[in-house]
């Protein structure tokens, strides 16, 4: 038994080191590319390094409905890397000295956020729906999943004319990567692509192992364990981002990976051939739709009335609920998860 524990641990870091270097490396050719194609930063932000840094979601979800069938792990890592990159948001104001991240960053990131609550939204309501016997499907599909996929399209198109409008005629940028050509950032890109897409693979295994030999339920690995190790390409970003002053950039990434990991939930369900993914995974995942939505309403506030207090000068009350919700979240997985 000691045996089997070690090496679920070890499969587990060796994830973990896997998806970190290779998601960093992803995070910066992604930058490369979006600089060398003339795309802005809140673009760069919220589709470019937002589907990259969220490519470990996708893989890990559709491998956990294709390959291990496991619904509970597919949407608990969802739910999971919402709540985590969410709480990246706390990390990200701690590590800020002076004025709060709140107050730092455009308005503009209430549009991403509102619309994540929209989503996330839909997500708790046909759960719960679905627990009760009551469905609309599509052949094996929900019907919520072309209401989330088109209601994504609209928030980035949303979110892009906010921001462009903002902007208005921005002066051209220096590019920061004189010497580095186009052609090898698409190639490293895609290299480091391939080994997130690998260690996405064999992560739910390793998750389902894990939960086995740990005595733990799949809607609590999922959720926890699963979602830090795909969140960890986000909290690569986010930390580049806080090194060189790019909060927009950071906090834009974190709502856009949010924004594209719950139409992730789309695409398993296109892949989950059993019938509608949602009304077959476990009720529980609610506790973490209405957490992220209580930390998304939170954000809001946040945004629009710019705190300046910071308990010991160090963080804002804000970062300090969203963390406790956070913490409070993964507790009620662990004891009640199903």
């Amino acid at each position: 038994m000691n045996a089997s524990v070690s090496t679920a641990w070890l499969s587990f870091m060796l994830c973990v080191i896997l998806i970190g270097v290779a998601g960093s490396r992803l995070s910066r050719y992604g930058d490369v590319i979006a600089h060398k194609t003339g795309m802005g930063g809140t673009w760069v932000g919220l589709i470019l390094l937002a589907a990259v840094t969220s490519l470990p979601e996708l893989i890990t979800g559709v491998s956990s409905v294709t390959l291990t069938d496991t619904p509970d792990i597919a949407v608990g890592n969802i739910l999971g890397s919402c709540i985590a990159n969410l709480t990246q948001i706390a990390v990200l104001d701690f590590l800020i000295r002076g004025a709060s991240v709140y107050s730092r960053v455009s308005r503009g990131h209430i549009l991403s956020a509102g619309f994540s609550i929209i989503l996330i939204g839909i997500i708790g309501f046909s759960l719960l729906i679905g627990a009760n016997g009551w469905s609309i499907s599509l052949g094996h599909i929900g019907i919520y999943s072309p209401v989330i996929v088109v209601l994504y399209f609209v928030a980035v198109r949303s979110v892009f004319r906010y921001e462009k409008a903002q902007q208005g005629n921005p002066a051209e940028e220096e590019d920061p990567y004189p010497g580095f050509l186009l052609r090898k950032a698409v190639v490293l890109y895609v290299l480091a692509s391939l080994v997130v897409v690998a260690a996405g693979v064999w992560l739910p295994f390793v998750g389902v192992n894990l939960a086995h030999v740990m005595g733990w339920r799949q809607s609590f690995v999922g959720t926890l364990f699963v979602s830090l190790i795909t969140t960890i390409p986000e909290a690569t970003v986010t930390i580049s981002c806080w090194r060189l002053g790019a909060f927009d950039m950071a906090i834009s990434n974190l709502l856009g990976s949010n924004l594209f990991d719950i139409t992730i939930l789309a695409v398993d369900d296109l892949f989950f051939l059993k019938g509608p993914l949602l009304f077959r995974a476990s009720t529980l995942h609610a506790v973490s739709v209405l957490s992220a939505v209580m930390m998304n309403g939170a954000l809001i506030i946040a945004l629009l009335c710019r705190p300046q207090v910071r308990l010991f000068k160090t963080v804002g009350w804000t970062s300090l609920f969203l963390f406790s919700l956070y913490l409070l979240n993964s507790l009620v997985l662990y004891l009640y998860g199903k």
